[in-house]
């Protein structure tokens, strides 16, 4: 099978093909095709997964190419990783909202919409390549805003666009295995938007032992979640939010401690990176091991602004890692019709009482060779299904904005995201992203 890896000069390129590399079926990724708007960082990337191969028995091919159609033709599976406007970009979606005192973050708030504003007209392009070039592929998104961008390039493939995020998966581990469980033979029930749910329960032999991590001080402080949101206030809501509800339940905190802070985290990593791939320019000799050793570095600072000073993340978290493991197995139950049971990012149908059928929704799924299927489940709370609702709305502005250049839905989709308190800030983000990144402004001035 051939697999595209668009934003293949990406520095997370390395983790699926490293996935690839494990597995042995006869019916597997033979052929990888890498794709980037820059082939300085293909090269890099090339180099690493070069090393990586040469330790297997006739590891997948790895083509890197400029051009998109090259990259896709033939494509079994599409896996899109792309960073419209780089770091760079992350960079100023997080100081002009910082800089009017709100959240400057890659996914959540004010920077979130800015990044899915220039990145739809981007996707939408894909999808349209891939419907001409490789019209029976899968694609398997991980792009961020990554419900937004897969319900944006399901309006052109439909239901063959499967959205992914690794935020679940972690949290479901990592309950499971602070109750001395098997991850792998348990089953969660978290239902939400992409970085937007909430794990409601945590199910082995029939039993939901959730309850019991909820009532254990010990078992419930050990985890990265019950020091980054409390037990009080987990136990309040009964459920275990997903991290990224932490700059929501926790804005004045987090807006703090960022504005505090020397660098943002696009600035930091925009320097490690800059960094790392001016070390690949000059072929050391490992390649691996320097990916290697960056990775851990930028897996160690992740949602710092959220930990005590002097605290550390836990090892397992550090080593990071978990969606290229479930790309390999939406891969294999299509493919191969080995069945699999994941959380999602699909269209809603009727799986989440209360959200339109068409939204984009982050659930589990069975998946097969006929593609994913969400499971249906409980009710959202009152307050869980009014949060999802409004920032569903506010990613459904953003879309229609990006496609019709429509600077007052842009304004509307600022003004009523629910971490933006104020109609003439909403205007005063919009001016600063237009003035800031050319890719956003050119969708108002077309």
């Amino acid at each position: 099978m051939r697999l595209a890896i668009l934003g293949g000069g990406g520095f997370r390129t390395p983790l699926v093909y490293g996935a690839l590399l494990t597995d042995h079926h006869e019916q597997r990724v033979d052929e990888v095709r890498l794709h980037d708007v820059d082939e300085s960082r293909l090269e890099a990337i090339g180099r690493v997964l070069t090393q990586m191969g040469a330790a297997h028995e006739d590891p997948p091919s790895v083509l890197t190419t400029t051009d998109l159609d090259e990259a896709l033709e033939g494509a079994d599976f599409v896996f899109s990783a792309i960073r419209v406007g780089g770091l760079e970009g992350r960079t100023q979606d997080e100081r002009v909202a910082l800089e009017l005192g709100l959240l400057g973050q890659e996914t959540t708030g004010p920077g979130g919409l800015s990044f899915g504003l220039r990145t739809l007209p981007v996707a939408r392009h894909v999808a349209e390549r891939v419907r001409a070039v490789a019209p029976d592929a899968w694609v398997i998104n991980f792009t961020n805003p990554a419900g937004m961008i897969t319900e944006a390039m399901q309006q052109v493939l439909g239901d063959r666009v499967v959205g992914i995020c690794d935020s679940p998966i972690g949290l479901g581990r990592r309950a499971a295995a602070t109750l001395g469980l098997d991850p792998l033979t348990t089953s969660v029930d978290y239902v939400g938007l992409n970085h937007l749910g909430w794990l409601r329960g945590v199910h082995s032999g029939g039993e939901d032992v959730l309850p019991r991590l909820l009532a254990d001080d010990l078992l419930l402080g050990s985890m990265e979640e019950g020091q980054l949101f409390g037990l009080d206030w987990i136990r309040t809501l009964g459920a275990i939010p997903n991290e990224y509800l932490y700059y929501y339940y926790f804005n004045r905190d987090a807006v703090a401690s960022i504005r505090a802070a020397d660098q943002t985290r696009g600035e930091y990593l925009l320097d490690q990176q800059r960094g790392f791939y001016a070390s690949m320019a000059a072929s050391p000799p490992d390649a691996l091991g320097e990916w290697d050793r960056v990775r851990m570095e930028r897996n160690a600072t992740y949602m710092k602004e959220a930990r005590d000073e002097g605290e550390e993340r836990d090892e397992h978290d550090v080593q990071g890692g978990g969606y290229e493991g479930v790309a390999l197995a939406i891969m294999a139950a299509i493919s191969r019709g080995e069945p699999a049971s994941l959380i999602l990012n699909v269209r809603n149908r009727g799986a989440v009482p209360g959200v339109p059928e068409d939204a984009v929704v982050e659930v589990p799924c069975t998946v097969d060779s006929d593609g994913p299927r969400p499971l249906p489940v409980s009710p959202l709370t009152p307050h869980q299904l009014g949060l999802v609702l409004q920032v569903r709305g506010v990613e459904r502005l953003t879309i229609s904005a990006s496609a019709t250049g429509d600077e007052r839905q842009a304004v509307e989709a600022f003004a009523l995201h629910p971490l933006v308190d104020s109609v003439t800030v909403a205007r005063e983000l919009l001016r600063g992203y237009r003035a800031r990144i050319p890719a956003v402004d050119a969708l108002f001035t077309r």
